[in-house]
């Protein structure tokens, strides 16, 4: 299996889809606690009309909930977001307690074992993982894709 990170700020439909085209991404692994985004602009990425274009892409769909971060995981970060004087889509990295709490409260928890049988259930060779931010830095897809890489010695390419 090889594991791939995408966002969609400042990005296209057309360049967003070419970029799953291009890496032959076979399953899109969804890991969004809320799968909606607003306006118009990047409604192309709302479940309904992601998963129907996904589908004519040939291209598997995955809500992964679990690796969501919860809502008391999100506020610590827009507190340090905050105080900081970062605006969300000029973050680059996720702060300090952000990222121990993901990794205590999510990612210790979830059954990886599971997923990769999941995964091998559907014959997925090439994963993304799928969040919004376009930095993979400034979102939660770039600790679990840390993870994969430390833990498990998978390599990572972020789209």
């Amino acid at each position: 299996m090889e594991f791939y990170t995408i966002g969609v700020y400042n990005s296209t439909e057309s360049v967003f889809f070419q970029k799953l085209l291009n890496a032959k991404i076979d399953t899109f692994c969804d890991i969004r606690q809320r799968r909606g985004v607003r306006g118009a602009k990047y409604s192309f990425v709302n479940s309904n009309k992601l998963q129907l274009k996904l589908s004519e892409l040939g291209i598997n769909y995955a809500h992964v909930l679990p690796l969501a971060p919860t809502s008391e995981i999100r506020d610590l970060q827009r507190k340090t977001d905050y105080v900081s004087g970062i605006l969300k889509n000029e973050r680059l990295l996720l702060g300090e307690k952000f990222t121990n709490e993901y990794k205590m409260g999510v990612l210790r928890k979830f059954d990886f074992d599971y997923f990769f049988e999941q995964l091998e259930n559907v014959g997925a060779n090439r994963i993304v993982l799928f969040c919004v931010e376009e930095h993979h830095g400034a979102c939660h897809r770039s600790i679990v894709a840390d993870w994969l890489s430390e833990k498990y010695t998978f390599q990572i390419t972020h789209l």
